[in-house]
């Protein structure tokens, strides 16, 4: 049972709720940024400072929803129950954050940071949830890994909708006031998201039920501290976020003015890149048969560093054919890893099992929520600091200072943040046959003096993925 493959309707069901997540994600990632400084009116220095303090606030919300779940169940199950009670003010609250109220620049400063907190905090109650749906819907490492390739997938139309589809909507439905625009088209991916998550809520199943002991905190923060294979995929996840983040929010701008693109151009550039996501969930659920997903992880993050110089020194201000050729092969080459790393967080999670004989689970998925929003509030920050350092002032002609910024934030600078989360990979070793070993050696609170004995062998299968 545990093992079970999972039918094809579980997987979309499954995949609907990523992708009614990555409303929020997307939106965070990709046009969030743009949106305050052009259409709401923020200053890049308050937008900067707006996403550190918003997102490391709610980062704490994190472990504290992860040990929440880890402490009550219901009929439905430990997770699900939280997508149909938080559907509704999920949308709500997206609606809320891409409105513009007609304040004076203070209170929309402070309508900012009250949505923006609004939709972090509901965000966190059901995403912590349902990252870690895929722990107890089966055991089974190539079912989870197949599983996870459907999430991306539509994790990614998400991203495409909310890139080509929102902003062509919002000059559409905006007319002389985009802001308007904006609010309507993103209202209605919230209306989307609502109705993903409730389709999520009734076509899955929880399989698997670990016996979760009540420890306090600390105890739990020790046990996951000393989790090394863990600390590696947060250190990747706060990492490769901030890259990921970068490249993303500056995507609007780049095609905007270092091609002196229009609203169309723009969704264009943005939703090649998302395309290319698109496509690589699906080869990286082909390559993972036949080569190891470790590997994969590994190379792709180097392969986009040197992608990224690439595309800084060969592609010129006005380059659209160029622009749209390399950013199309940098967001292929980016997301080759993700089906890998979000079913290596469960793994992980069995890992500490056997070495410590006791389970953290929803703190380790919490902890990487947490890390992930770390990430984004970074790399926010940062972005919002680049631009005011790079002199941009929305809506004029940029310097060429600002250009080559703009340039070098699409490309170099995400391009390092990669080839960091590339190297932390080579530290990480559970493969596909070191896990299948260590999944027959779950078993319930092992003793400690067992612990030992039952993680030595299980060392032999690492070199599977050896350089």
């Amino acid at each position: 049972m545990q093992d079970r493959k999972l039918s094809v309707i579980e997987k979309l069901g499954y995949g609907a709720g990523d992708m009614a997540v990555n409303v929020v994600i997307s939106s965070m990632m990709l046009i969030i940024t743009f949106f305050y400084t052009d259409v709401f009116g923020l200053k890049p220095q308050d937008v900067a400072l707006l996403f550190i303090l918003v997102r490391m606030v709610d980062a704490v919300a994190d472990p504290l929803m992860g040990q929440f779940t880890d402490r009550h169940t219901t009929r439905w199950g430990r997770y699900r129950p939280y997508f149909l009670v938080m559907a509704l003010p999920f949308g709500i609250a997206v609606f809320l954050t891409f409105t513009t109220p007609d304040f004076s620049y203070n209170m929309k400063l402070v309508w900012a940071y009250a949505t923006y907190l609004l939709v972090m905090l509901i965000f966190t109650a059901v995403t912590i949830p349902y990252i870690s749906l895929i722990g107890v819907l089966t055991a089974d490492p190539q079912e989870r890994l197949s599983a996870n390739g459907y999430r991306l997938f539509f994790a990614k139309v998400a991203a495409f909708l909310v890139t080509i589809v929102v902003p062509q909507l919002a000059v559409a439905w905006g007319g002389a006031r985009l802001a308007d625009g904006y609010k309507w088209a993103m209202g209605l991916m919230g209306l989307m998201a609502t109705l993903l998550f409730l389709f999520c809520f009734f076509s899955t199943t929880e399989r698997i039920q670990h016996q979760v002991a009540r420890k306090p905190m600390r105890e739990q923060l020790r046990l996951l501290f000393r989790n090394d294979q863990w600390l590696i995929l947060a250190a990747v996840c706060v990492v490769g976020t901030v890259g990921y983040v970068i490249r993303g929010s500056v995507a609007a701008y780049y095609a905007k003015y270092y091609l002196h693109g229009d609203a169309r151009l723009m969704s264009a550039f943005m939703a090649t890149g998302v395309t290319a996501a698109i496509l690589a969930m699906v080869a990286s659920t082909w390559i993972t048969k036949v080569f190891c997903k470790v590997k994969l992880f590994r190379y792709s993050q180097l392969v986009v560093g040197a992608l990224s110089v690439l595309m800084y020194f060969v592609v010129k201000p006005g380059d659209v054919t160029l622009a749209f050729v390399l950013y199309f092969l940098i967001s292929f080459v980016v997301d080759l890893h993700a089906p890998v790393f979000w079913s290596a967080i469960a793994e992980a999670v069995d890992y500490g099992h056997v070495r410590h004989g006791k389970r953290v689970s929803g703190l380790a998925f919490g902890g990487i929520s947490f890390c992930q929003k770390a990430g984004m509030g970074i790399a926010g920050a940062i972005v919002g600091w680049l631009l005011a350092g790079f002199d941009y002032v929305p809506d004029r002609p940029q310097s060429s200072f600002t250009l080559t910024g703009i340039a070098l934030m699409l490309t170099i600078i995400p391009g390092a943040f990669h080839v960091l989360m590339g190297g932390l990979m080579y530290l990480y070793r559970i493969t596909d046959a070191y896990y299948n070993e260590l999944k027959a050696n779950i078993v319930e609170e092992i003793p400690a003096p067992q612990d030992e004995q039952r993680v030595t062998p299980l060392t032999r299968a690492t070199t599977e993925c050896l350089p």
